[in-house]
C-alpha cells in the first residue's frame, strides 16, 4: 500500500471526474427530495388530491444519495469509522490491520456490485404500484452502483494511498495562511 498519492497520476484524474459527479448527483437527490416533498404535502393537505408519485421517487433519490455519498465519504476519508481499538495499538500494528480494514471494505463492495446486480435482473420485470412505467429493478441500480463505485475508491486507497488531503475532495476545507 501506498502512502502518498500522486495527483496527476492518470487514474487519479479518472476518479477525480467520477468523485465529482457522484458528489454532484448525490447533491441534486437531496436537492430534488427537498423539493417533492413539500409538493406531495401541499397536493395532499391544499389541494386535496394527493400526488403519488412524490414518495417514491423521493425515496429513490435518498438512496441513490446514500450509496453515491457513501462512496464519496470513503474516498473523502470521511466515512464513520470506529477507532478507538486501532488509536490503542502501536505503529506496527495500526498498518496490517488499516489494510485489512480496505480489503473488508472492498469485500463488502464487491458484495453490494454482485448481488445488488442480481437483484435488479431479478426484478427488472416488476413494476412500482405509483409509477407503473419504472421497474422496480430500476430503482436498486443504486446499490451495484455504489458498490462499483466505493470499489474503485478502495482499489485507488490502496493502491495509490489516501486521497482525503488532495484539493478535488477538500474544496471546502480552510487552510490557515503561514
Amino acid at each position: 500500500m501506498t502512502t502518498h498519492s500522486n495527483p496527476s497520476h492518470a487514474v487519479s484524474r479518472w476518479l477525480d471526474v467520477l468523485y465529482l459527479a457522484c458528489m454532484w448527483t448525490a447533491g441534486w437527490c437531496v436537492l430534488l427530495m427537498s423539493l417533492f416533498i413539500p409538493w406531495g404535502i401541499f397536493t395532499r393537505y391544499v389541494l386535496g388530491t394527493g400526488s403519488q408519485w412524490p414518495e417514491p421517487i423521493s425515496i429513490l433519490l435518498m438512496v441513490v444519495f446514500t450509496f453515491l455519498g457513501a462512496a464519496c465519504s470513503y474516498r473523502a476519508g470521511g466515512h464513520i469509522a470506529v477507532e478507538m481499538l486501532t488509536q490503542r495499538l502501536s505503529e506496527p500494528m495500526k498498518k496490517p490491520l488499516r489494510g485489512l480494514v480496505h480489503l473488508l471494505m472492498l469485500g463488502v463492495s464487491l458484495f453490494m456490485l454482485w448481488f445488488g446486480a442480481q437483484l435488479c435482473i431479478g426484478t427488472w420485470g416488476q413494476s412500482i404500484p405509483e409509477l407503473p412505467w419504472m421497474p422496480v429493478g430500476f430503482t436498486y441500480l443504486p446499490v451495484p452502483i455504489g458498490g462499483a463505485v466505493t470499489a474503485l475508491f478502495v482499489l485507488e486507497h490502496m493502491w495509490l494511498g489516501s486521497q482525503r488531503d488532495r484539493a478535488v475532495v477538500n474544496f471546502d476545507r480552510v487552510t490557515e495562511q503561514a
